[in-house]
């Protein structure tokens, strides 16, 4: 089916209207939560791209000043500096005025699936960092309850010398465990922080928090890509052009 394949091999149309979409989400919110003066996290992924050159944007145009900028990746962090946004760590910015990022799926209460581009970790320190969590997305990550659309599972982020044990533990919770193999490189892919990503499917997840907390305290796991009661609002750029919200 369509999801097997390679993005290039999607029809043109339907690949611009998602990255359409997505410009559309970013813009809008950056241009709803983003002040000058704010200390911002910035994610990772496809959707986030827009998000930086709509900062970029309003930086040249003198809207946004003396702005700090905390990245989610190694990602996040080349296009801030590409776009000669000024950049800084959780360390050094432990307090965020804002977080935007995307997401792999959104339910209807805000919970999301994220690290489909395995910067999970750091993606939730920022969020946890920040006193207001936005996430940006398309119309295909808009779901009711988390599996109705995302059907790759939840990526967890395990130390390498533990990953065919927290497997074992993720079967025996009924999940359906795979070790993630990279792309252009041999083996399985490695994280920013250096760890490997299992991705567990659960089918439909009716209580992400709970499923979060079990997994969490699996020895090993290090982070969870289950983010429940942390986002505020949600931006999905749809087909058609418009851009719809969710809040709680």
């Amino acid at each position: 089916g369509f999801e097997a394949r390679p993005p290039s091999a999607l029809p043109q149309s339907s690949m611009s209207d998602v990255n359409s979409a997505k410009k559309k989400a970013a813009f809008a919110a950056v241009d709803e939560f983003v002040k000058t003066g704010m200390k911002v996290g910035v994610g990772s992924g496809s959707t986030v791209v827009f998000a930086i050159e709509r900062l970029k944007e309003l930086t040249g145009k003198g809207q946004l000043k003396d702005m700090v900028y905390v990245p989610t990746s190694f990602q996040s962090t080349i296009l801030l500096k590409e776009a000669g946004l000024p950049v800084s760590s959780p360390n050094d910015t432990p307090v965020l005025d804002v977080a935007i990022d995307g997401a792999d799926e959104v339910d209807s209460k805000l919970n999301c699936i994220k690290g489909g581009g395995a910067c999970q970790l750091q993606e939730k320190v920022v969020a946890a960092c920040a006193k207001q969590f936005v996430v940006i997305a398309d119309y295909r990550k808009e779901s009711k309850t988390l599996g109705e659309k995302w059907k790759k599972g939840v990526p967890i982020e395990v130390v390498p010398m533990a990953y065919s044990v927290i497997m074992k533990r993720i079967e025996e919770m009924g999940g359906k465990p795979v070790l993630r193999m990279a792309q252009r490189k041999a083996g399985p892919v490695v994280s920013d922080n250096s760890n490997f990503i299992v991705d567990a499917d659960f089918g439909l997840i009716e209580d992400p928090s709970s499923l979060n907390t079990k997994l969490q305290l699996l020895p090993g796991v290090v982070e969870v890509g289950l983010f429940c009661g942390m986002a505020i609002k949600a931006f999905f750029g749809q087909e058609d052009g418009s851009v719809t919200t969710r809040t709680l």
